[in-house]
């Protein structure tokens, strides 16, 4: 069934748009605070769309996160007991949480550069930050290197990639798609 190809193209398509950067832009900073989806969704299929802006649309999504990220610092520095802890616990989040808070108890500031450059949720980590008072210029640093090593890389390899790697992904989206549900499905089990 071939349901991720015209989500491809339409995904391809709207890359090129001129308000393209200022979604990513926005959509990356609300991933650093709340938003599920990650910013890379986007960023791949951008520099994808325009490889000589790789560096530009990097720099953005890395500065956009950092941005997004000291927002969340600040959320559970100054708020956390009033406005983050109720609604860690309506949408099940406090698991992990707590979770974060024992990887901060273990690694310190690591852990702000891991979660910035992983898959783990990154948001997590900045309201834990804040809201265990980490020193605000270590999470920054953390922050800012973590994240500018993941944009950077997803960008200069999808650069590296160029036509071919578009011609790969076009041919395979549907096989891809698949499998990253598989591997989400799975992994909702794995965790619960």
């Amino acid at each position: 069934m071939k349901i991720f190809t015209p989500l491809y193209n339409w995904t391809m398509r709207w890359a090129e748009h001129k308000f393209a950067p200022a979604i990513l832009a926005i959509l990356t900073f609300a991933e650093s605070v709340f938003f599920p989806i990650p910013p890379d969704v986007l960023l791949a299929p951008m520099v994808l769309s325009k490889p000589e802006r790789a560096w530009k649309l990097a720099t953005l999504t890395t500065v956009s996160s950092v941005i997004g990220g000291v927002v969340g610092y600040l959320l559970g520095y100054l708020l956390f007991e009033p406005l983050i802890q109720p609604i860690l616990i309506d949408f099940n989040y406090m698991d992990k949480f707590n979770h974060a808070m024992d990887w901060f108890k273990e690694y310190g500031v690591w852990v702000v550069f891991i979660a910035g450059f992983s898959p783990i949720p990154y948001k997590v980590f900045t309201l834990s930050a804040g809201f265990l008072q980490m020193l605000f210029i270590p999470f920054l640093i953390a922050s800012t290197v973590g994240r500018g090593l993941r944009f950077f890389l997803v960008a200069g390899l999808i650069k590296a990639g160029g036509k071919p790697m578009e011609i790969k992904i076009r041919e395979s989206v549907d096989l891809i798609g698949w499998v990253i549900v598989f591997l989400i499905v799975a992994l909702y089990f794995v965790i619960n």
